[in-house]
């Protein structure tokens, strides 16, 4: 059974840090390009980053860019997201999820950016 389990959310002032986890389990982690994807109140959701499966290749949205890092430790079947500099608009539900998808989505984890 394929599994998603997104940890690391919690509330920070604005220019704070956080960083996310993913831990992925039922398929070959090592395998599948991985994305963050997040989900703020009353929007879609959007892919935030993405990273091969080796890890050499990394790619992000550009509100994103120069603040977020994606890396992975395929070990440890986990997936990161660090998150500097953070903004209220960065204030949503972050979840992480295989390419090609596979599963269903995780319970995700809340950000909330806010003084």
């Amino acid at each position: 059974q394929v599994q998603f389990v997104e940890s690391g959310g919690g509330l920070v002032q604005p220019g704070g840090s956080l960083r996310l986890s993913c831990a992925g389990s039922g398929f070959s982690f090592s395998s599948y390009v991985m994305t963050w994807y997040r989900q703020a109140p009353g929007k879609e959701r959007e892919l935030v980053a993405s990273i091969s499966s080796g890890g050499g290749s990394t790619s992000y949205t550009d509100s994103v860019k120069g603040r977020f890092t994606i890396s992975r430790d395929n070990a440890k079947r986990t997936v990161y997201l660090q998150m500097n500099s953070l903004k209220p608009e960065d204030t949503a539900v972050y979840y992480c999820k295989t390419v090609p998808s596979k599963g269903d989505w995780g319970q995700g984890t809340q950000v909330t950016v806010s003084s």
